[in-house]
């Protein structure tokens, strides 16, 4: 059953994790960046399957490949990976208790970073700060009011 009340929820939730990717940051934070992409497209992955999927989340790559200036299908070849991870397994993680899917993202989020390595290894780019590892763990901590935030304005009422 698709409750989507707020159809401008999905596009704009997107768009704002582009550009949440795209804010500058301190050269301290920068490795800390939360992959907010990931992130939201978890949450609409897990929420709406019959509107987001894995060419959504290949678009939603390339087009954040072409943003953010990196290797072009290196974002959606990762995104394109969690996607399937999570269509995969959506019917049990859907309900899981939220400490449960905030463990499970953080699994999913630092299997994201592998794949990164993996393929700056393969290109012959630099590896970023070890920090990088830290990215996932905040990613798991953002994911409960993430959740609750996007629940609250898809489901809310106009009127």
């Amino acid at each position: 059953m698709n409750r989507l009340r707020n159809p401008w929820v999905l596009p704009l939730s997107l768009a704002a994790a582009l550009l949440l990717g795209l804010l500058p940051l301190p050269g301290v934070l920068q490795p800390l960046r939360p992959y907010w992409l990931a992130l939201v497209l978890t949450y609409w992955l897990l929420e709406t399957p019959d509107r987001v999927g894995l060419g959504s989340a290949f678009l939603l790559g390339l087009l954040a490949d072409l943003a953010f200036g990196s290797v072009l299908g290196e974002q959606a070849l990762r995104l394109v990976v969690l996607a399937f991870i999570l269509e995969r397994f959506r019917a049990r993680l859907r309900f899981f208790p939220m400490s449960q899917q905030a463990l499970t993202l953080a699994v999913l989020l630092f299997n994201d970073r592998v794949l990164a390595a993996l393929i700056h290894l393969l290109a012959g780019l630099p590896q970023p700060p070890w920090t990088v590892w830290l990215a996932p763990l905040l990613g798991m901590l953002l994911w409960p009011p993430l959740h609750l935030l996007l629940d609250t304005l898809r489901l809310r009422r106009r009127g």
